[in-house]
């Protein structure tokens, strides 16, 4: 057993089902958040599958078709900013886990940093989870590859602030480019920076 399934074993070995739940887009100032569960089967292992912050654009791309096909159960959930900016970032990503975790017929929950308030399940919260369950992980690269679609999509239409390079964040670029051209309809207005009127 490699590092990446040691929380799934605690309860694959009881015949338990789990789920890992993971986001992408908490930390940048414009463009959805992106919350994806995996489920998978009992014993299930493949060593590609790793955090996706540790993987190319390319290998994501390709370990998602892999985690479809293999799956038992995925769920993805895209939070507009509208919802961020109304509930705070915390809460949206926390209350999309929740629904997530609350649709799976599982046995447990893994989140990545996340504890969870009002789940019919079980439940953990795992710092860096995605370097040590491969549901998270995997759940990890579902939200990642599916939130830079979006990304690239924005970029598209707001050519101007270089979505499709930054993918959202606070870069000094995308800073730059939000003071000369004010923000779009995709940035977070609860997202401030000091140079900022």
């Amino acid at each position: 057993m490699g590092l990446i399934e040691e929380f799934e074993e605690t309860y694959w070995e009881h015949g338990h089902l789990v789920i890992g739940i993971d986001e992408a887009g908490r930390g940048p100032m414009a463009g959805p958040l992106v919350v994806s569960g995996v489920v998978f089967p009992i014993g299930y292992n493949d060593e590609r599958i790793n955090d996706s912050k540790k993987l190319s654009a390319k290998k994501r791309d390709e370990l998602v078709s892999i985690i479809m096909t293999e799956a038992l159960w995925t769920q993805t959930i895209i939070v507009d900013v509208e919802i961020i900016d109304t509930k705070n970032i915390y809460k949206a990503t926390q209350d999309a886990m929740r629904d997530i975790a609350n649709e799976a017929r599982v046995n447990h929950v893994l989140t990545d940093a996340m504890p969870l308030v009002d789940c019919i399940h079980p439940h953990t919260s795992i710092v860096k989870g995605d370097q040590g369950s491969i549901s998270i992980a995997a759940a990890s690269i579902l939200a990642k590859t599916r939130r830079d679609e979006i990304m690239l999509e924005i970029d598209e239409e707001f050519p101007q602030y270089g979505f499709k390079n930054h993918k959202g964040y606070g870069t000094k670029k995308h800073k730059e480019s939000i003071l000369e051209f004010g923000r779009c309809i995709h940035h977070r207005n609860s997202f401030k920076f000091k140079d900022e009127s």
